[in-house]
Order: structure tokens, then sequence, then C-alpha cells
């Protein structure tokens, strides 16, 4: 643990140089984390040293070969660097350069060519390439712009819901306070017509008096009104009639005696129904 410690404490000092090294928790599984990126890191350096040494080294080569190939084609052509004009010295740079940057072989018109034609091909997949990006993105662009417009309908139906939802949650909640109040007054509803029972029942109040049997009174005179009117259209045609005939006398007289009977039989039923209910309240 000390000697990872140490070795975590060199490198950090190491990649932060001058800077001041972060604070951190000291812990074994921080100092592990820490420990293995430190020994990455060493490996990695060792490698790029090497890379780095291996680049150095085939640059020198490459220097050489540059010089023994300048001296062998001045050499061929009877030239030397100092007896080429300026212009002739750029040209052959620039040749030199465009050489290496196409990565041709030599200077010739046969490796030039070849080298020409694979960028002309790269530049146009490239071009290729781009205008197909470009279609997927205006294709990208109008489906985010159907998702803006989409996210924004769904926003305002969020809205809509939501105003929705409170008025019927205050509705919910008017519902339950008239839900109360009709419980509780159906239950002094209930309590009172109790208690009016128990009252009635220890007056001994007669079921003939009640609310329905007076109800079904009412019916029978009613329909008792109503076989009355039949006699008195019957009686009618012989008020007009002249006394002296005798059989008009006769029916006329069994039409009495009919509507006398009728009408005793209803006063009777009145009487008894308005010597049934309290003082006060006759029957109409």
């Amino acid at each position: 643990m000390c000697e990872k410690n140490k070795k975590v404490s060199k490198w950090l000092s190491t990649v932060f140089g001058d800077q001041t090294i972060p604070e951190y928790e000291v812990n074994t599984r921080t100092v592990d984390i820490l420990y293995q990126l430190a020994a990455a890191s060493e490996v990695r350096c060792n490698e790029t040293s090497l890379l780095i040494e291996d680049q150095k080294q085939k640059t020198s080569e490459y220097q050489a070969d540059g010089v023994h190939l300048q001296n062998v084609v001045l050499q061929g052509v009877g030239l030397s660097s100092g007896s080429l004009s300026k212009p002739a010295s750029d040209y052959l740079s620039a040749l030199v350069a465009n050489a290496k940057v196409l990565g041709v072989r030599d200077t010739s018109l046969s490796s030039f060519v070849p080298a020409v034609n694979n960028l002309t091909n790269e530049l146009l997949e490239s071009e290729k390439t781009d205008r197909k990006l470009d279609r997927e993105l205006n294709a990208l662009r109008n489906k985010l712009g159907s998702v803006l417009v989409l996210r924004k309908t769904f926003q305002e139906d969020i809205k809509k819901t939501m105003k929705a939802q409170e008025v019927e949650s205050a509705k919910a909640e008017e519902r339950l306070l008239n839900m109360d109040f009709v419980k509780a007054k159906s239950k002094d509803l209930s309590y009172r017509n109790k208690k009016a029972e128990d009252q009635l029942t220890s007056r001994h109040m007669e079921n003939r008096i009640s609310h329905q049997a007076l109800m079904e009174l009412c019916e029978q005179v009613y329909m008792l009104k109503q076989e009355i009117l039949p006699l008195s259209k019957k009686l009618e045609p012989y008020r007009d009639l002249s006394p002296s005939p005798s059989l008009a006398q006769v029916k006329i007289e069994e039409a009495k005696r009919e509507l006398a009977a009728v009408d005793a039989e209803l006063e009777m039923k009145v009487d008894f129904m308005n010597s049934s209910l309290p003082k006060g309240r006759p029957l109409k």
C-alpha cells in the first residue's frame, strides 16, 4: 500500500508538474485505481518514446537517402543545387512536395496521373457522401420540426387535461359535500320519521286515519263522483219534459231516488273522513 502510494504521488507530480495536485480521498480503492492509471501511463509513455525514437531514426534514414538521391540525380544530369535558378528550384521543390503529398514513388507522369485520379475519385466520393449527408440532415430537420410541433400539441393537450382534471376534481369535491349533506339530511329525516311513528304508536292511532287510508278514501270519493256524472247526464233530457206525463214522472222519481242514494252514500263517506281528520282540517 505504501509503495503504491509513493508511485502514485510520483506519477501525479510528473503529470501536473508545477500545478497543484487536486485533493483526493486516500483509500485502498482510490490508490489502486490511480496505481493502475500510473502503470498504464508508464507503459504508454514507454511505447511513445520507442515510437518517437523509431520515427527519428527513419527520418534520419530518409534524409540520408534524400541527400544520396539528390547527389545521384544532380551528378547524373550534370547539375548542382547552386547552378539552378530560383524559379527552377521553386518548381522542383513544389514537385517534390506534391510527390510527397500524393505518396508516389517518383515524379514521373505515370506516377502522378493515377495519384490524381485517385484523389479525384476520393473527391467525388466525398461529394457524394456530402450530398447524402445533406439529404439525411434535411430529413432529420423535417422530422425535428414535426416532433417539435407534436411536442407543442402534447403540451397543450396536457395543459387542457390538467385544467379539465382540476374542474372535475372541484366538481367531485362538491358532489362529495352534497352527498354528505344528503346523507345527514336523510339520517335526520329517518330519525324524525321514526320519532313520529313512535309518537303515533304511543297515542294508539288507528290505521283508518293514516295518510294512506285517507288517500284511499279520497280516491273512493273521486270514483263516486265519477259514477254520479253519468246519472246527472241521464237526468238532463228529463228536465225539459212536462210534468203531466206519468211515465216521465216515474222515470224522474227513479232517477231522483238513485241520485239521492248516491248522494247519501257520498255524504256518509265525507262525514266519516271529516270526523277522522284532526280539527281545523276538513276534507275538501
